[in-house]
């Protein structure tokens, strides 16, 4: 329980890091240099395990790289620049949503009602967060962290199905640290190729930078394992509800990002609809 309170704590108070960071950094290089750390932490920390250092399958591993690693964090990072922390956080955590629909079209996993009430109250959720009905919101920042959840959706189910036919033979570090050293490699090219601001290496870019390396990355994915090793799944699944939540309440306090009444209100809503998918999936389980 206290890794999953240091968990939710470090995963939801980097939202605001990384949006800070945007004040030094263009997001695909910001992106690149994180993931290059957090690469290298995780290798280590499979070592430190004596843990198999062997690739997985090559094809699988590929596609969850570049869903997983690349596509999610190219386009939440971007949709910081414009957007809120905790707004681009909770948009981003629509993945368990779009991971039942795609288990249902890709896996064939039958969807229950419950899950089918949770992604109505979800769109109802969405719609009043992107308010598309006013002329001056911007829906583009919206948009990518809608995106940015849809692809770490297509990343989840595809670790599950490489997960079903492997078996025990793949532990879930190193499937991490393999797709995400593939889906680095995608990111420092797309920093290469897009055109964007020189870093500042201050204090405030090097401090955000070194939170990502070792406490996002590093510590926290171990602390993840930790939490799914010793709790059961369905209070593991809390850290999906209570990250994106906290990660709004950190952003209003630290960073005055007070939503309007619409936005509140689809906050809320999405918050409920996670809820009800969570208590779902513990039922079901």
């Amino acid at each position: 329980m206290l890794a999953l309170l240091a968990l939710t704590l470090i995963w939801s108070s980097n939202w605001i890091v990384m949006k800070l960071a945007m004040l030094y950094s263009g997001p695909f290089e910001f992106s690149a240099l994180r993931y290059a750390g957090g690469t290298a932490a995780l290798f280590l920390v499979l070592r430190l395990r004596g843990e198999n250092l062997a690739p997985p399958p090559l094809v699988p591993t590929l596609v969850i790289g570049l869903s997983q690693t690349t596509g999610f964090t190219a386009l939440a990072q971007w949709a910081l620049v414009q957007g809120g922390a905790g707004k681009t956080a909770l948009l981003v955590y629509t993945m368990p949503f779009w991971t039942v629909l795609l288990a249902w079209v890709w896996l064939r996993e039958r969807l229950h009602a419950a899950q089918i009430a949770s992604l109505a109250l979800a769109a109802f959720g969405l719609l009043l967060i992107m308010q598309p009905w006013k002329a001056h919101v911007d829906l583009r920042s919206a948009g990518l962290a809608v995106g940015g959840g849809v692809s770490w959706a297509i990343g989840t189910v595809a670790a599950k199905r490489l997960f079903v036919r492997q078996g025990t033979v793949l532990s879930p570090l190193r499937l991490t640290a393999w797709q995400m050293l593939t889906g680095t490699a995608f990111l420092i090219a797309l920093a290469w190729l897009v055109p964007e601001r020189a870093v500042s290496w201050a204090p405030g870019f090097i401090a955000a930078l070194a939170f990502n390396i070792v406490l996002a990355s590093g510590v926290a994915w171990t602390l993840w394992l930790v939490v799914v090793q010793r709790l059961p799944a369905s209070i593991a699944g809390l850290s999906s509800l209570a990250i994106p939540v906290t990660g709004v309440l950190l952003a209003w306090g630290l960073l005055g990002e007070r939503p309007d009444a619409a936005e509140g209100m689809g906050m809320v809503v999405v918050a409920a609809a996670l809820g009800l998918l969570l208590r779902a999936s513990s039922r079901r389980r």
